[in-house]
């Protein structure tokens, strides 16, 4: 089976990481996260992969290289300008010849995609789109269905909470479902393409999904997947050190470093710092005596000597000076905030 991941999203609710990281190579528990992605692909038998994205291409290509003969196989095709979700999809038709998958590939999920092929096979669907129960709907689009999974309608996002089964950004397509998007326009899949084929009275059907399933679109969510991961509420990381610490990560004697902290690869905590709820990239310097708390590091920033920085997030080489605080802020890459 092929799929195509969606990865040519600017990640503009993860800036400043998002300033040199593409959002789908942001790393998640030290591996860039379309690792994940794929190798979850590759465990319900995907073997070929198509991805395309106008946004710091290069980057993505470097990481490609580092998966060279593993599966599934990943074909790039060059995106000169976003194209959307049903536009991405189908400038990749060419090279699918049979029902696919179509993902997010921004969405931290273990959902059994097996069962989800096989729920679309069994119903003669030309679309079907995972469902992910919610408590709080607002944040999303919501999915109406008839009692069989028939979808009728795609409704706006909730004014007020409410609890409901929201798009989970993972689908089962067949090639006729893009057969009316023009090529090289901007289209999306879920505001025009699945309403005009409901509208044709084509097959589009809906199945909620079970298993763990997060949008990891903002640091808030970011920092909760890392939470659960390290609580074991996701199956892969079971078991996981807390903290967990990549090769060459160093805490240093009389550093407190909390249960939730994730550190990447020769990340430095130095001695009477105290961190917590956070997670610090590859090269992370946290100086003596600093607190840092709920937070997020980008690759190679620093938090000097007796700083402060809760609830921020910095992006790739920024730097807080010795005594300066950072509360509640995020910081572009290789910006400097002095002492106040």
């Amino acid at each position: 089976m092929k799929a195509v991941v969606l990865v040519g999203g600017e990640g503009t609710r993860l800036r400043p990481l998002t300033e040199t990281i593409p959002k789908p190579l942001v790393p998640f528990m030290n591996r860039p996260f379309l690792d994940h992605v794929l190798d979850h692909l590759a465990e319900h038998g995907v073997d070929e992969v198509v991805c395309s994205s106008p946004y710091l291409e290069a980057v993505f290509h470097a990481f490609l290289e580092t998966r060279a003969g593993r599966a599934p196989a990943v074909r790039w095709i060059t995106e000169a300008e976003p194209l959307g979700t049903a536009g991405a999809i189908a400038g990749a038709r060419e090279l699918l010849d049979g029902t696919f998958l179509a993902l997010n590939g921004d969405i931290l999920t273990d959902m059994d995609l097996g069962a989800l092929a096989e729920a679309h096979r069994t119903r003669g669907a030309v679309a079907t789109i995972a469902l992910h129960r919610v408590e709080d709907a607002r944040p999303f689009g919501l999915v109406e269905t008839e009692a069989d999974g028939r979808v009728v309608a795609f409704r706006e996002k909730p004014a007020q909470p409410v609890a409901a089964a929201i798009n989970a950004g993972v689908y089962v397509l067949e090639p006729e479902a893009l057969s009316e998007v023009p090529p090289g326009r901007m289209v999306s899949i879920e505001r025009e393409t699945y309403p005009d084929l409901i509208a044709r009275g084509e097959p589009v059907y809906a199945t909620v999904a079970g298993g763990y399933w997060l949008d990891l679109g903002t640091p808030e969510a970011y920092l909760r997947a890392h939470a659960d991961a390290l609580d074991g509420r996701i199956a892969e990381y079971r078991g996981a050190a807390r903290p967990t610490l990549a090769p060459g990560a160093r805490v240093e004697p009389g550093a407190s470093v909390g249960p939730h902290v994730v550190m990447g690869r020769a990340a430095v905590v130095a001695a009477g710092a105290e961190v917590d709820r956070s997670i610090l990239h590859a090269d992370v310097r946290v100086g003596r005596d600093a607190r840092v708390n709920t937070s997020i590091l980008g690759p190679g920033s620093e938090v000097g000597a007796g700083a402060e920085v809760r609830d921020a997030v910095l992006g790739e080489r920024a730097r807080v000076e010795e005594g300066a605080r950072v509360l509640g802020s995020r910081v572009s890459a290789g910006d400097v905030v002095a002492p106040a």
